[in-house]
């Protein structure tokens, strides 16, 4: 029999949307499964996926609204009569952050439609290779037949299982977005960077916070980045409890929750309550219910995650997937975005571009956010040899910081350069305020190549954080201070 759509697309976040809206510009038919498992505590949500709805939008308000009560401090200092104590309310942010949110989960709705995709609010499972199940919440069943499909399903955080009263007491970032009521006293075991903002928001609007770390922070990022990113933090009022790891969490009779951790430099057990224990132990791909191996879509037995090749292809012809849920790519929205019009355009329009998952720009929105794109110093002189590394460095004060007589100890820059004479620039590392839009300008020079030669001849916005990275002139091999000063 004929296959009913063209594209059919299991999962309705970044890239699967994308992938679809590319592929109907097209005159495909094209039809979107997306179905929201609520979470262990019974959280659920709409259209969109992780980052509209339990990700990059709740997490970046919540952290403005941190910023608001920094702002409010330092409005002080320049002359505005701010009466105290200033108080913040968790209801009125959280419910501002939801309406939001859900005006997303319409706007997605209304673009499928316009767009004449079809949208099916099912969970879908593989039956074989061009022909998926769709089961409602009802348990009504739907079976959708398409000659290609792609699958962006993404992931889920996970739960540290092991460790007795974690599922039945504990939270993940899928449930802080949508709380009611304010946390409280909040535990956040382990770092990962969902970990590290939601601790600075927290702290920022006035909570009792506390990260529990085993190891380093921010795997993957450039370590130095990511030490001074805990350090302000430590000074900003989070607190940190390092080289520790729970093993229990007990509910109290005052509905508490009591945590108990082994500190591994003391060899102590050590116990607290809490009003909210927030795990952030990494996210699992969401393939559990696809039943891919009964069409032979490989997977990494290790992360589970889809390997796919550089056209995002599967291991089976016609299936493909993008996203969080293929291995070896960044986590990024913007990337599964970019991954899945490339994909669209492939498959009906007749073009051959891959995308480039080379020097990718984030942010990690910190108290003090950190922005970078391309190689970390580590990964420089791994590829490269330190000798064949130049890092120029500087240690800088924001002006909005001085009047309001804040710390800038943990404002920095560097940039990881080829010596060679070209000197093209490998990696760039910021910590300031607006990392993200100073990183996202930079990004297109590296993107294109650019040397440092080039960077010293572009003119710096006077009086600028981002200015100072095109000032940028001691190295690291020199030993010299590389602290700013004058203008």
């Amino acid at each position: 029999g004929k296959n009913e759509y063209d594209l059919l697309i299991i999962g309705g976040g970044s890239g699967g949307l994308a992938c679809a809206k590319e592929a109907a510009q097209f005159g495909k038919k094209v039809a979107v499964l997306d179905y929201v498992e609520p979470s262990p505590q019974g959280t659920k949500w709409g259209l969109g996926g992780t980052c509209v709805n339990v990700g990059c939008i709740p997490k970046k308000l919540m952290h403005q609204a941190a910023l608001l009560g920094s702002a409010l401090k330092d409005a002080q200092h320049y002359g505005w009569n701010i009466a105290q104590p200033v108080h913040h309310t968790w209801s009125v942010m959280a419910q501002a952050v939801q309406n939001y949110v859900k005006s997303l989960n319409w706007g997605h709705r209304v673009q499928l439609q316009d767009k004449k995709v079809k949208y099916f609010n099912m969970k879908g499972s593989f039956s074989d290779p061009h022909t998926i199940r769709g089961l409602t919440k009802a348990g009504k069943e739907t079976v959708v037949t398409a000659e290609n499909i792609v699958i962006a399903t993404g992931g889920r955080p996970k739960y540290p299982t092991h460790i007795a009263g974690a599922l039945e007491y504990g939270i993940t970032s899928d449930d802080l977005f949508w709380l009611k009521e304010s946390p409280g006293k909040t535990l956040t075991p382990f770092v990962f960077n969902v970990s590290l903002e939601c601790a600075g928001f927290l702290t920022g609007i006035g909570l009792d916070t506390t990260v529990m770390m085993r190891s380093i922070p921010l795997r993957g990022f450039d370590q130095q980045m990511a030490s001074l990113v805990t350090e302000h933090m430590e000074s900003y009022g989070t607190k940190f409890l390092k080289r520790c790891f729970p093993t229990k969490v007990e509910k109290l009779e005052s509905n508490r929750l009591q945590v108990t951790w082994k500190n591994t430099d003391l060899g102590t057990e050590e116990t607290d309550s809490f009003d909210t224990v927030m795990w952030a132990v990494g996210r699992a791909p969401d393939t559990e219910t696809l039943n891919l191996e009964t069409v032979g879509v490989k997977t990494n037995s290790e992360t589970g995650k889809i390997i796919v090749d550089a056209s995002e292809a599967t291991s089976v012809p016609h299936i493909y997937a993008v996203g969080d849920i293929t291995e070896g790519r960044p986590e990024l929205t913007p990337t599964a975005i970019a991954a899945g019009k490339l994909l669209a355009q492939r498959l009906f329009g007749q073009s051959l571009e891959l995308m480039d998952y080379d020097n990718v720009p984030t942010t990690v929105f910190t108290p003090l956010e950190y922005g970078c794109v391309g190689l970390s110093e580590e990964v420089a002189v791994q590829c490269y040899g330190s000798d064949n590394i130049e890092v120029y460095h500087a240690y800088y004060k924001p002006l909005e910081f001085t009047v309001a007589e804040r710390d800038a100890t943990q404002c920095y820059m560097k940039m990881v350069c080829l010596r060679e004479r070209e000197q093209r620039i490998l990696g760039l590392h910021f910590i300031g305020p607006n990392a993200g839009e100073v990183t996202q300008g930079f990004a297109l020079g590296i993107k294109c190549g650019a040397t440092y030669p080039q960077l010293m001849k572009t003119i710096g916005i006077h009086p600028t954080c981002a200015e100072e990275i095109t000032k940028l002139h001691i190295t690291k091999r020199s030993g010299l201070d590389a602290t700013v000063t004058g203008c």
